[in-house]
């Protein structure tokens, strides 16, 4: 069973935040705080699968309700396979634009009659084989959530939307807004709309759209907007603020970070 999967089916409110140290240590502290899931960034950080374990492991030694989304590097078969083999539930693709991109992430992330994933029984996904009912139980607890992260991939997200086994959308706000010529800029008013486009286009649909957010301001916003799961910031930005404060603090200067528009 994924909690995750099923909590934002429901339309339940999840609040997560961004892995971006790369570290197992810090992500066992960060799963202690209270957040619903705790994106595992395999693109922009050099994660690889053994680390991502190991990541994954940290977190729910000390939080089983605290999902580790993996947001993997790129949509490629193989990413597929070993982060589903290694035990991820929760898959975050990034860059789906078409259709085509939508259901070779489908195709790679289960397993026939479904999809084309390819079949291993000894794995840690498996319980090293022990686990006879593994297939099904994958099946039915994989939460796949694809990224759409251009103007031409909200412009096709209704087509996406009807391959099985797509659970819900994120809409990566850094990527969409440099893909409209404002790079840094959510909040452009342009962005701003298409990021509306997007997540109407997903509640028309009945499908759980998420976001993220630099700071809480932002966060509120979206929330207030509709979206099911936003992610606050990242690790790296709040270890980084935190201790941008204290120093402050200690050389006798008024030191308060909020965050800035992308994580």
């Amino acid at each position: 069973m994924n909690n995750f999967k099923q909590a934002i089916l429901a339309g339940q409110r999840m609040l997560g935040t961004w892995m971006m140290t790369g570290s197992d240590t810090v992500a066992e502290a960060m799963a202690t705080v209270g957040f619903d899931f705790l994106v595992l960034d395999q693109e922009h950080v050099a994660v690889d699968t053994l680390e991502a374990i190991r990541i994954d492991r940290a977190i729910r030694s000390v939080n089983p309700l605290t999902t580790p989304l993996y947001r993997l590097a790129g949509n490629e078969v193989v990413l597929l396979k070993r982060a589903l083999d290694g035990g991820a539930m929760s898959l975050m693709i990034p860059f789906i634009n078409t259709v085509e991109d939508a259901r070779k992430a489908v195709e790679s992330a289960y397993y026939p009659p479904y999809g084309k994933r390819g079949f291993a029984a000894m794995h840690r996904a498996s319980g090293w084989g022990g686990n006879a009912e593994f297939v099904r139980e994958a099946r039915e607890a994989l939460c796949l959530i694809l990224q759409l992260e251009t103007p031409e991939a909200i412009a096709n997200v209704g087509a996406m939307a009807e391959i099985e086994g797509i659970t819900g959308f994120f809409i990566g706000p850094g990527d969409l807004s440099s893909s409209m010529g404002h790079p840094g800029n959510p909040s452009h008013p342009d962005v701003q709309a298409m990021i509306k486009r997007g997540l109407d286009a997903c509640k028309q649909l009945g499908k759980p759209c998420g976001i993220v957010g630099g700071n809480p301001e932002l966060v509120n916003r979206y929330q207030q907007m509709g979206f099911t799961f936003v992610a606050l910031a990242s690790d790296m930005s709040f270890l980084i603020s935190r201790a941008k404060e204290q120093l402050g603090a200690i050389r006798g200067e008024d030191v308060q970070i909020r965050g800035g528009e992308v994580y």
